[in-house]
C-alpha cells in the first residue's frame, strides 16, 4: 500500500489525468448522443499531459497506444447502440496522427534546449579554463618585464617596458574577471553563511572612502543578518561602487543604503555623476561592453557589471538601475535570506574620503 501511495505522490499529475479520463469514458457510454465532447476531453488533457512531463518515446508510445485502444473499444461500443456511423471511429487515429505531431515538434524544442545548454556549459566551462591557463604565463611575462624595466634601461626602452607592464597587468586583471564570473555563475562555488547586514554596507564604504574624494553618506536603516557568500557579495558590491565613483567626480555625492524589506536585504547605491543614456542602459550588464562619457576619463574590461550580476543571481537575488542623464544613477541589488533585528536609527556620514562609524 505504501508503495502505491509513494507513487500516487511521485506521479499526482498522471493519477489524476487517469481519473479525469476514467470519467469522460463513462460519461461517453452514459451519454452516447454527446460523445463527442468527453472523448475530446480525454484528448485534450492527454495532449496537455504530455505538454507538461515530455515522457520519454517508449513512455509516449505506450501512453498513446493506451488511450487509442481505450477510446476506440468505447466508441465503437456506442456505434453499435445508436445511430451514430462507424465514421465516428476515424477521429482515434485523426486525433493520434495530431498528438503524434505535438510529440514532434515537442522532441524537437527539447533536443534544441538540450543543445543550447551543452553549449552554454562549454562556453563557460573554456572561459574558465582559458582564464586559468592564463594567469600563469601572464605572471610570468609580467615578472620578466619588471626585472628588464628594473636593470637600467634606456628611457625610450624603459617607457616601450612601462607600457608592456601596464597592457599585461590589463590582461591579467581581464583573466582574473573572467575566472571570476565564470565561478560566480556555479551555485556551488558559493560559500554561504550568515553575514552581519550592517557591516557588509558599512565596510564597503570604508574600502572606497577613503580611495575616492566623494561626498559619502551611508544610511542603514535595519539591522540584521543576511545569508550568502561574503566574498562574492564584496565584489559585487565593490563593482556596483567602482561605475559610482568612475561617474562622478571629486566632492560630488555617493549615497549607499542598506534597507530590509520583510525576508529581502536591499543595498542602494546612488550618485550624482554624469548618468546613462537609455539607448545604453539596457547593456550595460552585458560582456566586455563598457560605457564611460569621454570626460570622466575612465574605461573598464566591461565585465564588472556582467560578474556583480552573476554573482547577485546566484543568491537568488536582483540587480537593476535607475538612471537620468546629467542627474546620476541608482544600482539596487536585492538578495533573499535577510533576517532582522531591532530597527537601527542614525547614519553614516563621510566627506572627501573621511568616514565617521556609527556607534
Amino acid at each position: 500500500m505504501s508503495v502505491i501511495a509513494s507513487l500516487t505522490r511521485k506521479y499526482w499529475l498522471e493519477s489524476l489525468w487517469v481519473a479525469f479520463a476514467g470519467a469522460n469514458l463513462v460519461a461517453i457510454l452514459v451519454l452516447p448522443e454527446f460523445e463527442t465532447v468527453p472523448f475530446h476531453f480525454i484528448w485534450v488533457s492527454f495532449t496537455l499531459l504530455y505538454g507538461l512531463r515530455v515522457w520519454g518515446l517508449g513512455t509516449t508510445f505506450a501512453a498513446l497506444g493506451a488511450v487509442c485502444l481505450t477510446t476506440a473499444v468505447t466508441l465503437g461500443w456506442v456505434v453499435t447502440q445508436g445511430p451514430q456511423g462507424p465514421d465516428e471511429l476515424t477521429e482515434v487515429p485523426l486525433m493520434g496522427a495530431m498528438f503524434l505531431a505535438m510529440v514532434w515538434h515537442a522532441r524537437r524544442r527539447q533536443t534544441a534546449l538540450e543543445a543550447v545548454s551543452k553549449a552554454a556549459e562549454r562556453e563557460r566551462a573554456f572561459v574558465r579554463d582559458a582564464s586559468h591557463q592564463l594567469k600563469t604565463p601572464l605572471a610570468i611575462a609580467r615578472g620578466y618585464a619588471q626585472l628588464i624595466r628594473e636593470s637600467g634601461a634606456s628611457p625610450d626602452l624603459h617607457a616601450d617596458i612601462e607600457v608592456l607592464v601596464l597592457e599585461l597587468n590589463r590582461l591579467g586583471r581581464i583573466a582574473e574577471s573572467l575566472l571570476l564570473l565564470a565561478s560566480s555563475e556555479q551555485l556551488a562555488t558559493l560559500h554561504k553563511e550568515w553575514i552581519d547586514f550592517e557591516e557588509l554596507v558599512v565596510a564597503v564604504a570604508q574600502r572606497w572612502s577613503g580611495a575616492a574624494p566623494r561626498s559619502w553618506r551611508v544610511d542603514v536603516r535595519a539591522e540584521g543578518v543576511v545569508f550568502g557568500d561574503r566574498k562574492g557579495l564584496d565584489s559585487a558590491l565593490d563593482t556596483v561602487v567602482d561605475n559610482a565613483v568612475k561617474a562622478t567626480s571629486t566632492g560630488d555625492p555617493i549615497t549607499i543604503v542598506g534597507r530590509g524589506e520583510g525576508p529581502t536585504a536591499v543595498i542602494e547605491v546612488a550618485d550624482g555623476g554624469c548618468g546613462i543614456d537609455p539607448e545604453s542602459l539596457s547593456k550595460i550588464f552585458d560582456r566586455f561592453w563598457s560605457y564611460w562619457p569621454e570626460f570622466t576619463g575612465s574605461s573598464g574590461t566591461g565585465l564588472g557589471l556582467a560578474i556583480a550580476k552573476a554573482i547577485v543571481q546566484a543568491h537568488d537575488g536582483q540587480i537593476s538601475v535607475d538612471t537620468e542623464v546629467g542627474v546620476g544613477t541608482t544600482f539596487s541589488v536585492r538578495l533573499p535570506g535577510f533576517a532582522r533585528s531591532p530597527v537601527l536609527t542614525g547614519e553614516i556620514v563621510s566627506t572627501a574620503g573621511d568616514t565617521a562609524v556609527l556607534s
